[in-house]
């Protein structure tokens, strides 16, 4: 059902991999690693203005911010007007509240793709050699067998720290130590990046009240822990922290570049929204004179 999503992901990244397989050759973990990254960097790249739009809108939002305050107090007891009033002071500063959202919505498909592609490679209940002789999406079945035999500093990228000795042992001579090691460096990389990422993002961003405010300061500890429990704990193959680990070091390269670009631009200006005042109730309306 998910094929439109697995076999775009799988044809990009067999490009890339033919590409660094001539010259590393097929097997080669370095070639298959970089495949991942480019595949990451060809998403990023596609979705760059969309970032761009969401970071350049919340550098406005937080100039706003005083002005937000007020309605938020003026319409407390009124949420559906506070939604209207809101938009309308968006709209009037060329910006929307939901501007940019594609580049994270549309990772997350791209991820789950991804990972159902890393993990066809290994299909549970099958052999090396069965495994080896069945086709992935793009990729036909010598290309497989290439991917099964690739090895990241001695760790197959499709293994994870908690397989089982039996499914481990079908790779051939590997240490259990090598993964886990391999597995835990690329971890802990990704979840550094990602703190630093959320940490830097948060700098356009304007202070929320209440719970969402909190939920935003603790974002960048408990996403980190993420990645750490995710790629140690879960059957998360050495690939794809391959990409978890791209992922957050684009995202934030990305982040740096871009406001380093919007720091060098002109500081957003923000003018009050005025309102034509209507009568008082039971007043007679003013008539322009002629």
């Amino acid at each position: 059902m998910l094929d439109v999503l697995y076999y775009p992901v799988s044809f990009v990244m067999r490009a890339w991999h033919a590409l660094f397989a001539d010259v590393l050759g097929p097997s080669s973990g370095t070639a298959w690693a970089l495949s991942v990254v480019l595949l990451v960097l060809t998403v990023r790249a596609l979705l760059v203005r969309s970032a761009w739009t969401r970071m350049r809108a919340a550098r406005v939002t937080r100039a706003l911010g005083p002005q937000l305050t007020r309605l938020r107090e003026r319409h407390a007891g009124d949420p559906r007007r506070l939604a209207a009033e809101t938009a309308a002071l968006h709209r009037a500063h060329g910006v929307s509240a939901t501007a940019g959202l594609a580049p994270m919505l549309l990772q997350i498909p791209v991820f789950v793709a991804l990972l159902h592609v890393l993990r066809s490679f290994n299909r549970p209940g099958l052999g090396f050699a069965e495994n080896a002789a069945l086709p992935n999406y793009a990729f036909a079945p010598d290309e497989v067998g290439s991917f099964l035999r690739a090895r990241l500093f001695g760790a197959p990228l499709s293994a994870w720290p908690t397989m089982p000795a039996d499914q481990l042992a079908a790779f051939g001579p590997v240490s259990a130590t090598a993964v886990t090691v391999v597995a835990g460096v690329l971890a802990v990389l990704a979840a550094v990046a990602t703190h630093l990422s959320l940490r830097l993002s948060r700098r356009d961003q304007l202070d929320q009240p209440g719970a969402m405010g909190r939920l935003l300061a603790v974002l960048p500890w408990v996403a980190p822990v993420g990645v750490l429990v995710g790629g140690l704990l879960f059957p998360v193959p050495v690939a794809l922290l391959v990409y978890w680990l791209a992922g957050a070091v684009a995202t934030l390269v990305q982040q740096v570049v871009l406001q380093w670009l919007l720091d060098r631009r002109p500081a957003p200006v923000v003018t009050p929204v005025r309102r034509a005042s209507a009568p008082r109730p039971g007043a007679k309306p003013l008539r322009a004179r002629r």
